[in-house]
C-alpha cells in the first residue's frame, strides 16, 4: 500500500509538469478529439489526418509532434486513473482484513477527483482551451497531488508537532497559495506572461494601463473580451500585474511561516523551514526568469513544478501535524 501510494503520487506529479508542458508547447488541440485521436487509439492510426491538417496550417494546432506530446499526456492521466482505482480496492480489502492503516474512503475519494480530473481534461479539448477550464484542470491536478501526498504520509509516521499560530500559519500560506495558482495558471491559459517584460516595473512604469474588467472576466473564450470582442493588451497587463502582486503576498507569507518555523528550535520544524525557504527561492527565480528572459520553457516548467512542490510540501505538513495530535 505505501509503495502503492508513493508511485501515485509520483506519477502524479509527473503528471502536472506534463501537463503544463502540454499548454506551454500549444499542444493541447493536438489531437482535437477525445479521449483518441482522429478516433484512434495513438497518432500512428490518425497520421492521415493529422499530415492533412499540418499541411493546411504547418504551424497550427495539429502537428505530428503535437499530437504525440497530446497523447502521451493523456495516456499517462490514465495510467494515474488505473492506479488510484487500484489503490482504492487495496485500500478496501485492507479494511476487510483488518489491515488498514488509513480510511479507505481517503482512496475512494481519490478516484472520485481523478475521474473528475479527467472530465475536465476531456473539456479542454471539446472547448478549445476555454481558459477557466484550463485553469481548473491545473488546479484539479493539484488537488489530486495534495489528497495522494496526505494519504501517503499515513505510511510514515513523523509527527510533526505545531504551536496552534503555526498550524493556521500553515493552513493560510496554502489558500493564499491555491489563489496565487489560480491566477498563475490564468496568465498563463490567457497568455499574458510577456504583457510585463521588464522587472521591478511593468513597460516601463509602476502602475501601468490596465483593464481589470475584460481581464478577470471569467466566463469567455480564449482571446475574448467580456464583450466577446478581441481582449484589450490592457487586460492582459491586468492579469500578469495581478499576479506579481499576489507573489509579494505569498513569499511574505512564506517567509513569515519559514522564520515561525525557525523560532520554535525543533530541529524536524527547522528542515521545514529550509524547505519553505528553498521553494521560495525556486518560485522566485523561475518567475523573474520568465519575465526577463522571455518566458522560456524550461523556466515555466520549472515554475509549475515549484508550484506542485509548495502544494506537496504544506499538504504533507499538515499531515505530520495532525499525527503530533493526541490520540492519532
Amino acid at each position: 500500500m505505501r509503495a502503492l501510494t508513493f508511485f501515485t503520487l509520483f506519477l502524479t506529479f509527473d503528471l502536472v509538469v506534463f501537463g503544463a508542458f502540454t499548454r506551454l508547447t500549444d499542444s493541447g488541440l493536438g489531437c482535437p478529439d477525445w479521449p483518441g485521436c482522429y478516433g484512434n487509439a495513438s497518432p500512428l492510426g490518425a497520421h492521415a489526418d493529422i499530415q492533412s491538417a499540418q499541411t493546411a496550417m504547418p504551424t497550427g494546432p495539429v502537428t505530428h509532434g503535437k499530437a504525440w506530446v497530446e497523447m502521451v499526456h493523456r495516456y499517462l492521466a490514465a495510467v494515474v486513473g488505473v492506479l488510484c482505482i487500484a489503490l482504492a480496492i487495496a485500500s478496501w480489502r485492507a479494511r476487510r482484513l483488518g489491515a488498514a492503516v488509513l480510511s479507505p474512503w481517503w482512496a475512494t475519494a481519490t478516484l472520485v477527483w481523478v475521474c473528475v480530473q479527467g472530465a475536465f481534461g476531456a473539456l479542454t479539448v471539446t472547448m478549445k482551451l476555454y481558459p477557466a477550464i484550463v485553469t481548473a484542470h491545473l488546479l484539479g491536478g493539484l488537488t489530486l497531488l495534495a489528497l495522494l501526498a496526505v494519504q501517503s504520509q499515513a505510511y510514515l509516521r513523523a509527527p510533526l508537532p505545531l504551536t496552534r499560530a503555526v498550524h493556521r500559519g500553515v493552513w493560510a500560506v496554502l489558500l493564499l497559495s491555491a489563489a496565487q495558482i489560480t491566477l498563475g495558471g490564468w496568465v498563463s491559459t490567457n497568455y499574458a506572461v510577456l504583457a510585463c517584460s521588464d522587472f521591478p516595473t511593468c513597460q516601463g512604469r509602476w502602475w501601468p494601463e490596465m483593464d481589470f474588467g475584460h481581464g478577470f472576466t471569467v466566463l469567455r473564450e480564449l482571446g475574448a473580451g467580456k464583450d466577446g470582442g478581441y481582449l484589450p493588451f490592457a487586460a492582459l497587463t491586468a492579469i500578469h500585474f495581478t499576479h506579481r502582486v499576489g507573489a509579494l503576498i505569498v513569499l511574505s507569507a512564506m517567509a513569515w511561516l519559514a522564520w515561525a518555523l525557525f523560532a520554535g528550535r525543533d530541529p524536524a520544524a527547522r528542515r521545514w523551514g529550509w524547505g519553505l525557504l528553498g521553494v521560495a527561492a525556486w518560485q522566485l527565480t523561475s518567475g523573474l526568469s520568465n519575465v526577463v528572459l522571455g518566458w522560456p520553457l524550461v523556466a515555466a516548467l520549472a515554475h509549475t513544478a515549484g508550484a506542485a512542490a509548495l502544494v506537496t510540501l504544506l499538504a504533507v505538513m499538515l499531515a505530520r501535524a495532525r499525527q503530533a495530535r493526541p490520540g492519532s
